[in-house]
């Protein structure tokens, strides 16, 4: 699907630095039980710290916490490993639908069960074909780890790696080769699924999570950034079915109040609306509370659409 003309959206590439990380050798004990004590530090993994931030959103929190152990760990190892699966998602700047607990690495030693519990091994280093630096880091190639959380990942939570990955760039054809070099192994399956409905369009894993919601209603795959053009100027729609005439928005809340008041994004957004209204187009909006009661969304789509055909999705309705 073609995507809405500009640079990537922020909220599916995340641009800022790695966390620095205080590693305990470089530092007195008694130093160290300072800073924790004051609430400065927080220990991230044995031997490993990172600032605390004051008034840091929780999801925030873990991603900078998450990449901070990956940080560590690079510091910590003699080296010969490469991140992998969520953890290189993260180097990579991508959301996710939950931030991984552990940190994820392949190596080329089997893993012996015995290693710290904060990390995944995982047996067979990428060649240097399959993998690449980020900030400096070893980490499989974006393609690699589109494919790597298809495979592992939940339904959704492979979605909004894979839309936001397809969105700042990874190459399709070269993720569908991958696949293809993998056929037979453990999610392929799901992951060939995964990449079928995968959507460079995508903007945010709110717009992700909602269309991955229509696919499992059984609605037809909708088409993501429908261009509008009106006496009032040029919108774009986040997705719809243009046969249909319906385009469906996702209001998350950073839609609101982001470029100066939320009253006044209210009123653009109403004024798009309206113009967008004029010329043939109905328009539904939906929140994330929206997506908690699927009955309720299907009864509204089907008021909207009677008659749309459904299509089950059974790899779609484990998550």
């Amino acid at each position: 699907m073609p995507r809405r003309p500009g640079p990537p959206s922020p909220t599916q590439l995340d641009r800022a630095p790695l966390p620095a990380v205080h590693l305990s050798r470089h530092y007195p004990r008694p130093h160290i039980a300072d800073r924790v004590r004051r609430g400065e530090w927080v220990q991230v993994r044995p031997g490993a710290y990172v600032d605390t931030v004051p008034g840091e959103a929780i999801y925030a929190r873990r991603r900078r916490l998450a990449l901070a152990r990956i940080v560590a760990v690079a510091d910590q190892s003699a080296g010969g490993l490469t991140f992998t699966r969520a953890s290189a998602a993260l180097l990579w700047g991508l959301p996710l639908h939950s931030v991984p607990a552990q940190t994820h690495v392949a190596q080329s030693s089997r893993p012996t069960g015995h290693g710290a519990p904060d990390i995944a091994r995982h047996h067979g280093r990428p060649s240097q074909r399959q993998s690449t630096l980020r900030h400096g880091l070893p980490v499989t190639t974006l393609e690699h780890t589109l494919v790597d959380c298809a495979q592992a990942l939940s339904p959704l939570a492979a979605l909004i790696v894979a839309d936001a990955a397809l969105h700042v760039g990874a190459d399709p054809a070269a993720c569908a080769e991958i696949l293809r070099s993998r056929a037979g192994q453990r999610g392929v399956v799901q992951a060939r699924e995964i990449l079928t409905l995968a959507d460079a369009g995508s903007e945010s894993p709110g717009e992700t999570t909602l269309r991955f919601t229509l696919l499992v209603l059984g609605l037809p795959v909708p088409e993501t950034q429908i261009r509008v053009s009106t006496p009032s100027g040029t919108f774009w729609s986040d997705l719809g079915w243009r046969e249909a005439g319906l385009l469906c928005e996702y209001d998350g809340v950073t839609k609101y109040g982001s470029n100066g008041t939320a009253s006044d994004a209210v009123i653009r957004e109403k004024r798009r609306q309206d113009a967008v209204e004029e010329e043939g187009w109905r328009v539904m909006r939906v929140v994330r509370q929206d997506l908690r009661s699927r009955p309720v969304l299907l009864r509204r789509i089907h008021r909207l659409m009677p008659g749309v055909q459904l299509t089950p999705r059974p790899l779609l309705t484990m998550d």
